[in-house]
């Protein structure tokens, strides 16, 4: 096998990569701090900061006090040097919204749609628009526009989903074809672990589970606080679909016993419906969620869902051994929420002793545009590993979760 030399350009690269990752995810800092936390001289960092300040990706923000000598100069990532856009696809919407470069959203478009592939890719398309016009930002300005779908999602983008009837459905080429902003395609719910990650209850940690919680049940499995466990075709963190029961309920997916067929949103409102005798809807169940005091038997229908959820998150911490389990969506935020000491304890009743007392439970922090605002993130992690050095624009699926450090601010 060929090795590769090692450049002077690549070392440049590198330490701007270095410079700039550690000015986005730890906000304002003096040109001391960045040579501390780099370990790179300070006539390196001067001189990398002033190329980047030249270029307009970083921006002196003002001074901060010394022990006895001159005010240091703050630095920070240059909220406006370009934009970003993100997607979630969900079951009967697309949301799109747009941010900065400090992850401020700007604007925000959701779509309704059928689920067919070019409908929705043309909802994604118009959304992508709309947010461009209603903040006047040209498409030249946009780093890239990420897009969270359910299922498993290849490196050229195309999307295979069981549960939503897609097969092989090309969108990445699909959106590519009707824009000339740079698309990104992932997995929806690693892109909600991306967000939590970054700016969520993820910060910090380096061994995680982030699962989602929605309609769909899916999970992202960081590993060494370096990147998410992919499996050998794109396709690991299809937790949802893993079987709880053996030859039980159906699944959307045409599998019998799967997770999801008993934590996903549909199928927790449905027991409720028959449980109060109440109709059934979509709200129903957040309905309940939010109610002070529950009838015994929506009662009886939520523990058992927290019963269903703990046993699958032992599972988890069987097999990845987390320092650290997020329970996120908007399903399982609100679920966690009103019953995480009943999801503790069934997940410590089914999984090892030694890896459930080296493992914290805990709930997303992210609201419901979580999945849409991971998704923007996927530029940028391009970005921050580039060191804001020009490269053509190519699509990346695989990205990192910047280890934190404590005290890093979360944008918002």
């Amino acid at each position: 096998m060929e090795t590769r030399r090692t450049t002077v350009r690549d070392v440049r690269r590198a330490n701007r990569a270095g410079l700039l990752t550690d000015l986005f995810h730890g906000g304002l800092q003096s040109r001391q701090q960045l040579a501390a936390s780099t370990a790179l001289s300070q006539a390196s960092v001067s001189n990398l900061i002033g190329e980047m300040i030249e270029e307009g990706l970083v921006e002196e923000a003002g001074l901060v006090g010394s022990d006895g000598g001159r005010p240091r100069v703050l630095l920070r990532v240059r909220p406006g040097f370009r934009y970003v856009v993100g997607a979630e696809v969900g079951e009967t919407r697309v949301l799109v919204e747009l941010y900065d470069l400090e992850m401020t959203r700007l604007a925000a478009v959701r779509l309704e749609h059928d689920d067919e592939p070019e409908q929705v890719a043309g909802r994604i398309l118009t959304g992508l628009r709309e947010v461009l016009e209603q903040t006047g930002v040209a498409p030249a300005d946009v780093l890239g526009f990420g897009v969270g779908v359910p299922g498993v999602v290849g490196r050229d983008g195309v999307v295979d989903s069981q549960s939503t009837g897609w097969d092989a459905v090309r969108l990445g080429a699909m959106l590519g074809a009707g824009t000339e902003v740079p698309i990104f395609v992932e997995n929806g719910a690693k892109t909600h672990g991306q967000a939590e990650m970054w700016f969520g209850a993820g910060r910090g940690a380096r061994h995680a589970v982030i699962v989602m919680i929605g309609t769909g049940v899916g999970a992202a499995v960081v590993m060494d606080g370096r990147s998410y466990y992919r499996g050998a075709n794109s396709n690991a963190g299809e937790w949802g679909h893993t079987t709880l029961i053996y030859d039980g309920d159906e699944c959307r997916c045409g599998a019998r016993g799967c997770l999801e067929a008993y934590i996903g949103a549909d199928r927790i409102g449905r027991r409720l419906a028959a449980a109060t005798g109440e109709p059934y809807g979509k709200t129903l169940l957040h309905s309940y969620l939010e109610r002070d005091e529950l009838p015994g038997n929506a009662t009886a229908v939520f523990e058992q869902t927290a019963g269903y959820l703990g046993a699958g998150l032992a599972d988890l911490i069987n097999l990845f051994s987390p320092e650290r389990i997020v329970v996120g969506g908007d399903t399982g935020s609100a679920f966690a929420r009103r019953f995480l000491p009943e999801i503790r304890e069934a997940a410590a009743r089914h999984a090892l002793r030694r890896p459930y007392a080296q493992t914290s439970i805990t709930v997303g922090e992210l609201g419901s545009d979580a999945v849409a605002m991971g998704a923007a993130t996927l530029p940028i992690a391009q970005l921050l590993a580039e060191g804001g050095l020009a490269e053509p624009p190519e699509p990346v699926l695989a990205f990192t979760p910047r280890q934190r450090r404590p005290g890093d601010r979360a944008r918002r």
